[in-house]
């Protein structure tokens, strides 16, 4: 049985499904949650995930160009690819569909799918640390020099070019600031998933 794209919900008793398209051409990926595991197809490639085998689940904030406001829930298994669930799928050529609430719906029934088959998978949630941290360090440096450079033309009477400076910080902190935010490298529960990696629609 197919569903429609971003689409959760129950399949003839067999669980909760999930569908998306990771790209404007390509084959759209479809998950679906079984009480052996997770059923998984993208085009000509399918599989099954036994819950025993999941060792790892990572939650993170990754926008896009097209899509600032989204997710990724990623899984590691043995004998298996590495799966992504996002929260976005390609509609057109110039525009990315959000599928907040199914996204939720699945990704919460997914942990609660692993921690009642008894596995006991690392639950991760940001970034990679060796990816975060420097970053953070640069975006502690550059917040600094703009505060600098604001300061400077504040001294030099230049109220054009520090009221320019402050609008780009302003946005520079907006954004980079709430993907630092959500995206700080921990850990969590499956019957507790991290709020601010999780879409409020």
């Amino acid at each position: 049985m197919s569903m429609e794209l971003g689409q959760a919900g129950d399949l003839a008793g067999e669980g909760l499904a999930y569908t998306y398209r990771p790209s404007l051409m390509g084959a759209p990926w479809e998950f679906k949650l079984t009480a052996y595991g997770l059923q998984w197809s993208a085009g000509s490639k399918s599989g099954r995930v036994a819950w025993r085998d999941v060792r790892r689940v990572r939650m993170s904030y990754r926008p896009a160009s097209m899509q600032s406001h989204r997710f990724i829930t990623e899984l590691w298994a043995d004998n298996a690819p590495k799966l992504q669930i996002v929260s976005s799928s390609w509609k057109s050529l110039v525009e990315q569909e959000r599928f907040d609430r199914p996204y939720s719906a699945f990704v919460a029934e997914l942990h609660r799918c692993i921690a009642q088959s008894g596995a006991s998978p690392r639950f991760e949630q940001g970034s990679n640390p060796l990816i975060y941290w420097p970053g953070f360090v640069i975006f502690t440096g550059m917040g600094l020099t703009l505060l600098l450079l604001i300061v400077r033309a504040l001294q030099y009477g230049a109220m054009g070019g520090a009221a320019f400076i402050g609008a780009f910080f302003v946005l520079f902190l907006w954004q980079s600031g709430n993907f630092f935010h959500r995206n700080r490298p921990g850990v969590y529960r499956p019957d507790a998933l991290p709020s601010v990696l999780l879409p409020k629609g």
